[in-house]
């Protein structure tokens, strides 16, 4: 062998061996981690611990609803492939267990509420009718926590556990993700509270929708009123939405919202019998896509809170 050839040889060996030991070359020997996360918000958040080592699937886009959503054979497919699967609890997704036994999914998914005291509902005070087939209806518990940012940091530990049982490997990377995460989020939750602390208490009443954000609620100090219950598969009965119509005049709430998985006309119809005009939409249950202003977790948090506080205060 030439000198020439055997120099072109050996170089070719010591790229190979840089290539083994490199992360390029472990990221091509390695295949991600399959995870399927139920709705948008949730698969932001796997998203964040798991970094690029971590497939995420969601099974409920941005801007559906997951409160009305019929799995189809292709989630299905997904499920079955995956590795971990996250689901919020709380009886938000009412056709998990249905989806998860249809799909032959042998594991226990993680639900991520775990460890938080849920808020009890208050349907009864707005006369809440169940859907037509009940199976969305959420009982006693909200499940919304994820409207509450102390809640969501919960929410992190659960999906770093989770991912460290799918793949121990990972497990470092994961912690450290999740811990640079809860940061972010610890600010943002300072950021909240801050906005609203500048706001008479007196003041901060708002009208949804759906009632979403009672975790919100709880958490900052904000009084929402809502003509349908927690489920956006619910009936606003007459007798309710005359009640609110009265509430608002009587309290002179300027604040008017819909969601972005709600229909519209039952807040416009408010708005046309009360005079205040609708300060536009709010993110509830779902992020908005890439190009809109809610496409992350803290970018909804923060765009909610800033659409709230400057309609309160009549900008």
């Amino acid at each position: 062998m030439s000198q020439h050839l055997r120099r072109r040889a050996l170089a070719s060996v010591v790229t190979l061996g840089a290539l083994a030991f490199s992360p390029l070359g472990q990221a091509q020997t390695t295949a991600p981690v399959k995870a399927v996360a139920s709705f948008s918000i949730l698969g932001d958040l796997v998203r964040q611990v798991g970094g690029e080592r971590v497939q995420v699937d969601v099974l409920v886009g941005p801007g559906a609803d997951a409160h009305v959503f019929q799995p189809s054979p292709s989630h299905a497919r997904q499920v079955a492939q995956a590795q971990v699967v996250f689901a919020n609890g709380l009886g938000f997704e009412g056709w998990m267990q249905r989806l998860l036994a249809t799909a032959g999914y042998k594991g226990k998914p993680v639900v991520v509420s775990q460890g938080i005291k849920p808020l009890r509902t208050e349907e009864d005070e707005h006369d809440h009718k169940a859907g037509p087939h009940g199976h969305h209806d959420h009982g006693e518990a909200d499940p919304h926590a994820w409207q509450s940012v102390p809640n969501v940091i919960t929410y992190v530990a659960n999906i770093a556990r989770g991912l460290c049982a799918a793949d121990a490997a990972g497990c470092d990377g994961y912690q450290k993700n999740a811990e640079a995460y809860t940061g972010q989020l610890k600010a943002l939750d300072a950021e909240i509270k801050a906005a609203w602390g500048a706001i008479p208490a007196g003041q901060r009443k708002l009208i949804t929708s759906h009632d979403a954000f009672g975790y919100y609620a709880h958490t900052y100090g904000v009084k929402f009123l809502a003509p349908q219950g927690v489920s956006t598969d619910s009936e606003a009965s007459a007798k309710g939405v005359a009640q609110l119509v009265r509430q608002i005049r009587k309290e002179n709430i300027k604040a008017l919202f819909v969601e972005n998985v709600s229909d519209p006309r039952l807040i416009e119809q408010i708005g046309r019998e009360t005079g205040v005009k609708p300060a536009g939409a709010l993110f509830s249950d779902s992020l908005s896509d890439a190009s809109g202003p809610a496409a992350s977790y803290l970018a909804m948090m923060r765009a909610n809170t800033q659409a709230m506080t400057r309609a309160v205060l009549g900008h």
